[in-house]
């Protein structure tokens, strides 16, 4: 190991925070870099476990909501169904990303023109989504009923496929059934708090004996600049979503996807 793989590491942090919130798909990115890069880690380990990283970014960024969140738990009836409604809406994930998990990282992991296919394909979904004439009926993510979480859930499983991208299925799982950008947005951010720990530590347990000190070393990198980067966008997408919409990411998607997908066809 030697300091280029630190690089790599350090740019595949860099490449998770910035994506891990947005609906591009970071597991699409993260894979398709290292690909071209030729980083390999064990197990497909460091592109599950550098996701601690954006996993403490929106803890550091929600730490007042979530306090507010845990002192009103007891006394509040709309604070518990709110909580309750994003644990049910984690439960889809947790139970088919269990059973599942063998097939997504030997698999899915390992075939990049899928991701860039589905870049593709999601980001046509995006400029979809963003010009249907919706009418929002939720304009807070607390209002959310439970049979609602519960479908966002089950539209979050999609991203298990890389390149579909978890932020961008339950944002738009939400706004069509009836949520605003704002909110949806917002949900999305708490679901993928027990959604992404559940991950961590599932695939940590799964593969931490095929992980070294270098790997170790490689994945506290790459989990720094993640985290860096991951409390820049969480502390400016919220805003940007509800001025902008998904135009730029669905375009980015399009041309990251077509990209990939020529360089496959070229390169191998």
């Amino acid at each position: 190991m030697n300091i280029y793989n630190f690089l790599e590491a350090g740019f595949l942090g860099l490449v998770e925070g910035m994506t891990e919130f947005i609906p591009v798909s970071s597991t699409g990115h993260l894979l398709l870099v290292g690909h071209f890069l030729g980083f390999e880690s064990a197990g497909k380990s460091f592109e599950v476990l550098v996701q601690l990283g954006a996993i403490l970014a929106i803890l550091s960024v929600y730490a007042a909501k979530i306090m507010k969140l845990l002192r009103d738990f007891s006394s509040d009836a709309k604070t518990r169904r709110f909580v309750l409604g994003v644990l049910v809406a984690f439960l889809p994930a947790a139970v088919i990303g269990a059973l599942a998990h063998g097939f997504i990282k030997t698999v899915l992991f390992e075939t990049p023109m899928l991701v860039c296919i589905m870049l593709i394909l999601g980001g046509f979904i995006l400029l979809w989504v963003d010009r249907l004439d919706l009418k929002p009926r939720y304009h807070n993510a607390m209002d959310f009923s439970l049979p609602m979480c519960l479908i966002i859930g089950f539209v979050q499983c999609l991203a298990m496929v890389p390149g579909v991208s978890r932020s961008g299925s339950t944002i738009v799982g939400a706004l069509l059934l009836g949520a605003d950008k704002r909110s949806a947005a917002e949900f999305s951010f708490f679901l993928a708090m027990p959604t992404m720990a559940g991950a961590f530590a599932y695939d940590l347990y799964k593969t931490h004996n095929q992980l070294s000190f270098n790997d170790g070393a490689l994945i506290a990198v790459g989990f720094v600049m993640a985290f860096i980067s991951g409390v820049f966008v969480v502390r400016y997408l919220l805003d940007y979503v509800s001025r902008h919409g998904f135009k730029l990411f669905a375009w980015w998607r399009l041309i990251v996807g077509a990209a990939g997908m020529a360089a496959l066809m070229v390169w191998g």
